[in-house]
């Protein structure tokens, strides 16, 4: 009996991987519709983080990826897509947030929470590794030095 009770508090909690991205549109900085469910599909493995412009956690994960993002899309062919949960006037300032960075990730916009609510993110950053079959392999919130080695090992 304590097991079904666990298990249940596990799935309720989206402790447990789904086999696919939720099927929600959102927005990218430049005003495109991006189809999330598809991100999956390409046969690539996949990052999804959720950030937001006000977060120091979130700006030190993304800068720390920024270093090996590089190495990684010659190893395995990693797409990075950021989720930024900014709202309101908060989400004028994305585009010039990630450009003064330099970054070349995809960047979508949630400024409703809408994936945020469908992925089950409570806090950020949270981040998603998806392999290249669509299937999350990896999901983790908040950020430690050094937390990127961890994340590679997903992406193999």
């Amino acid at each position: 009996m304590k097991k079904a009770v666990l298990l249940i508090s596990l799935i309720a909690n989206g402790l447990f991987a789904w086999a696919q991205l939720p099927d929600v549109t959102l927005k990218d900085i430049d005003g495109k519709n991006v189809h999330v469910a598809e991100l999956g599909k390409s046969g690539k493995p996949v990052i999804v983080s959720f950030f937001a412009t006000w977060c120091k956690p979130c700006l030190r994960e993304l800068k720390a990826i920024h270093e090996v993002y590089a190495d990684w899309q010659d190893e395995t062919g990693v797409e990075m897509y950021i989720v930024s949960t900014d709202q309101g006037q908060d989400s004028k300032k994305v585009k010039p947030y990630v450009d003064g960075y330099g970054w070349d990730y995809h960047v979508l916009l949630d400024p409703n929470s809408e994936l945020k609510r469908a992925m089950n993110v409570q806090n950020i950053p949270h981040l998603f590794v998806i392999d290249s079959h669509g299937k999350t392999v990896y999901n983790h919130t908040g950020y430690t030095d050094g937390g990127e080695t961890e994340i590679r090992q997903y992406l193999k």
